[in-house]
């Protein structure tokens, strides 16, 4: 018996589903409400199930599997091509049916729930830092025409909190209280990332596939539990070059009449990610007590942020082995292929 495949448009409040009857040939777009819907896929026979991966669409996917169906989560760029008139939920759920049945259509890995929880961490913490640069640079740009001895941000922010009785004559006294407030907030802020940082750092310990990256260079508790939670499961990709494509860490690739011409990277997929590995990278680059023979040797030839992708992506790479291998970090280690054995 063949088994019926679904295309499935979520929202709030309002779910449509396509799909064409295995046994009968019978087309239904069909619109549900959410308790509808759950009724309908508790009552179905076993089926694929094609949704987007949105925010909600790990949790439909894992109650569709929780109902025996097979849950397919696609990327919303691969499915637009295929809305075929104008954007309706009727289109939508015919397009997600139609995707899924492409050869070689991409999916995306369903998330635990453990790791959207810490996801929805890091995305927190990202907030937060933004609110802390904001307000910092805020700061900077009331006290510039009066205090102009701040040589950067970071210590200039250190250096305002102890300096502050020394430019109280200089600025007004209804702005220098708001400045008070202000340097209030950025501390407090401060405190929060740090609580931020420790939970999220937790998470690591006891996470094994978090723990083995841990032992590569440039990769902390924050990349190491933002890499593993967003990649989700491993044997998603099928070598390390294709999670190096996922995080936008391969070059853009632009043709016509057989020649191929390389560009800068595409920069699709996560980055926030990409930005953790690639700050990682540069701190090893630049600042590693034990610095990367073969990164520092690129970097004599090559510009240094060049050097700093490059590195970025054998370390994607890397971590891709270890997970999809479960092996250890090994320094130097250099792979071969299997050697051919003649007939």
């Amino acid at each position: 018996m063949n088994r019926t495949t679904y295309g499935l448009d979520i929202a709030k409040r309002v779910f449509q589903m396509y799909w064409v009857d295995a046994d009968t040939g019978e087309i239904v777009n069909r619109r549900f409400s959410r308790t509808e819907l759950i009724e309908f896929l508790s009552k179905s026979s076993p089926g694929r199930v094609a949704l987007e991966a949105c925010g909600s669409g790990h949790w439909w996917a894992r109650k569709i599997r929780a109902f025996g169906h097979e849950a397919v989560l696609l990327h919303a760029k691969l499915i637009r091509p295929f809305v075929q008139t104008n954007k309706t939920d009727a289109a939508d759920a015919r397009a997600i049916w139609t995707a899924v049945q492409q050869p070689g259509m991409r999916t995306v890995a369903v998330k635990s729930e453990e790791r959207q929880a810490v996801l929805g961490l890091h995305r927190v913490r990202t907030q937060l830092t933004k609110f802390r640069t904001m307000r910092i640079y805020q700061l900077r740009s009331l006290l510039y025409a009066v205090w102009r001895d701040v040589e950067n941000w970071q210590a200039g922010l250190a250096e305002l909190q102890d300096r502050m009785a020394d430019i109280e004559g200089r600025v007004p006294g209804l702005l220098m209280d708001v400045l008070r407030e202000q340097l209030a907030r950025v501390r407090s802020l401060d405190e929060q990332i740090s609580v931020l940082e420790k939970r999220i750092a937790a998470w690591p310990k006891q996470e094994a596939s978090c723990r083995s990256l841990l032992a590569i260079p440039g990769i902390g508790p924050l990349t190491a539990s933002a890499l593993v939670a967003t990649v989700g499961d491993i044997r998603t990709f099928k070598s390390g070059r294709e999670l190096a494509s996922f995080i936008g860490l391969v070059p853009q690739q632009r043709g016509t009449g057989g020649k191929i011409q390389l560009g800068t990277i595409s920069k699709r997929g996560d980055p926030y990610l990409r930005t953790l590995l690639i700050h990682g990278a540069r701190s090893v680059l630049l600042r590693s007590n034990k610095p990367n023979p073969w990164a520092e040797e690129l970097s004599k030839r090559r510009h240094a942020n060049i050097a700093v992708v490059a590195l970025v992506n054998k370390m994607a790479r890397t971590a891709w082995a270890i997970l999809a291998h479960g092996q250890s970090y090994q320094p130097g280690y250099v792979s071969t292929r299997p050697q051919s054995q003649m007939n």
